[in-house]
């Protein structure tokens, strides 16, 4: 990765400070059959597990906020964290910690806890490996409101989704020109939106065949597609279940 700004390496981490949550980022929601209901409280969690980050391919785009990404910034993506939020984050092996701004939504892919921005992944030592184990602590902003302060109190430690271990069915349907797999479906544009950015990342291979379809109105649907027979669609499906470790089941 080549184009660094001159001053990478005097961008600061931020300092938590209290901040309204996003109106529509912090609602429900369900990603290849896993429902997530984001914390309405920021300090309360903590959480290990593996970190990956994302940089170039996703700098310039919206976030789940509506903000724009930028890989040289200390910000980062979490399922259910409150957007926007901070959280400390530590590497688990060399020891190195970090403040980062969560602006973002994901990943969604299953094993991981948290997306950093390139420039954090840099700072925690893990940028050329791709991943790392971390330990993410959810800070509480001191200007926070007191009806805040009381109720992060009662830390919550992250258990997997209840649903963790049930299949994802995504209906497979023969539509004008080819069949196409239903990976999400939204009353949000933005989120559907959101939801296919970060899908992107972890199907590069059929990154080019996602898109928003609205058909009636109500519903954004996050699709792959289209393509030409059964056999085709079934072995994108092999390399979403397999590679990249995601369950799914075909209904047509």
């Amino acid at each position: 990765m080549s184009d660094f700004p001159a001053n990478i390496d005097y961008v600061a981490e931020p300092t938590p400070r209290w901040e309204p949550l996003h109106k529509w980022a912090n609602r429900p929601y369900t990603v290849l059959g896993l429902s997530f209901t984001p914390l309405d409280t920021p300090g309360q969690l903590r959480e290990q597990g593996i970190a990956s980050w994302y940089g170039r391919k996703f700098h310039g785009q919206k976030t789940s906020t509506g903000e724009i990404y930028d890989m040289f910034q200390m910000t980062a993506a979490h399922p259910t964290l409150p957007l926007p939020s901070y959280a400390r984050v530590t590497n688990v092996k060399n020891g190195r910690s970090v403040i980062v701004r969560v602006n973002d939504r994901g990943p969604f892919h299953k094993g991981r806890v948290m997306d950093l921005s390139f420039l954090a992944a840099c700072r925690l030592g893990y940028a050329t490996n791709g991943s790392a184990e971390v330990k993410v602590e959810s800070l509480l902003p001191s200007d926070a409101p007191s009806t805040i302060v009381a109720a992060a109190q009662q830390p919550i430690v992250a258990t997997p989704p209840a649903n963790n271990n049930k299949p994802l069915v995504v209906p497979m349907a023969n539509q004008t020109g080819g069949i196409y797999v239903q990976l999400g479906a939204f009353s949000s544009q933005q989120n559907a939106d959101n939801f296919k950015a970060h899908l992107a990342r972890e199907l590069a291979q059929d990154a080019n065949k996602l898109t928003v379809h609205n058909a009636n109105n109500k519903l954004y649907r996050v699709r792959l597609g289209p393509y030409a027979s059964r056999d085709a669609a079934l072995d994108a499906m092999g390399r979403v279940t397999g590679e990249k470790n995601l369950k799914a089941v075909i209904s047509q």
